[in-house]
């Protein structure tokens, strides 16, 4: 395994504050416009306008994928490609906003929901948002990454959801993807034991029937191998002291789903 980094100055944990609250700030902005009738494309062009215009550059750019934010809806897992299809009511949508600003990363991904779901596409966005909280809850130095994987596991499937396998959460940073790899399945005990100053992200993906998935023809795309619905929630936060400071979380509400 890479050495994990540790960041304890004062100036790295302000630089990954900064770029988690424009990630924050850009989820804030494009909320609005996440509507019936708006092409997937569209919302891309107007996060990477906010992203450019509030001095940050989408990260998606610097490793070869062809948009701004990756925007996954239904059944696609994640990395979905933005184009001209529209939303349509009853849709659930992925927006996976990751960014660099001065030489700081943040990312994170939260769920919307077009109009009004289905009552059990609304509970695997509201179970996939409580397992990732419930797993943010325990972050604190001597907590090991099984432990949150083992938490996450169990939350999705005490309701008969499952939990992505081929996809983890990761270290962060001055780096975009680095050590620790953030499983989101595990056992108690086991794998990395959290330290102070250690900056990752955990970012469950949650499919209402198998795990299993494939990747389209386009090399990015991933989506549930069943074509049942998928949800994901993300954070990028940092160990201290006393348990963790989440740097994406949003000073307005977090959770887009009805009720």
């Amino acid at each position: 395994m890479s050495k994990i980094p540790l960041f304890k100055d004062p100036e790295s944990w302000q630089g990954m504050r900064n770029a988690g609250q424009l990630v924050a700030k850009t989820f804030d902005f494009i909320k609005e416009h996440v509507q019936e009738g708006v092409s997937t494309e569209a919302l891309n062009q107007l996060c990477h306008s906010f992203i450019l215009d509030h001095g940050g550059y989408p990260a998606p750019l610097e490793v070869g994928f062809p948009k701004a934010v990756c925007i996954s809806r239904n059944h696609v897992i994640c990395h979905g490609v933005p184009d001209k299809e529209v939303l349509k009511t009853g849709d659930i949508v992925g927006i996976d906003i990751s960014l660099r600003l001065e030489g700081w990363y943040g990312d994170a991904c939260r769920m919307f929901c077009v109009g009004t779901p289905s009552a059990k596409a609304q509970e695997l966005v509201q179970t996939c948002h409580q397992a990732l909280e419930a797993a943010i809850a325990l972050v604190k130095p001597g907590v090991f990454l099984g432990d949150i994987g083992f938490t996450i596991q169990s939350i999705a499937e005490a309701k008969g959801f499952s939990v992505v396998r081929d996809f983890c959460g990761h270290g962060i940073g001055r780096v975009l993807h680095g050590a620790p790899e953030v499983c989101h399945v595990g056992q108690r005990g086991q794998g990395v034991c959290l330290q102070e100053g250690m900056f990752f992200t955990i970012e469950p993906m949650i499919n209402m029937g198998t795990y299993k998935l494939r990747v389209l023809s386009d090399d990015w795309t991933v989506v549930t191998q069943d074509g049942r619905w998928s949800a994901q929630w993300e954070h990028t936060l940092g160990v201290n002291a006393q348990g963790c400071e989440v740097f994406t979380r949003s000073e307005q509400i977090l959770c887009q789903t009805p009720g």
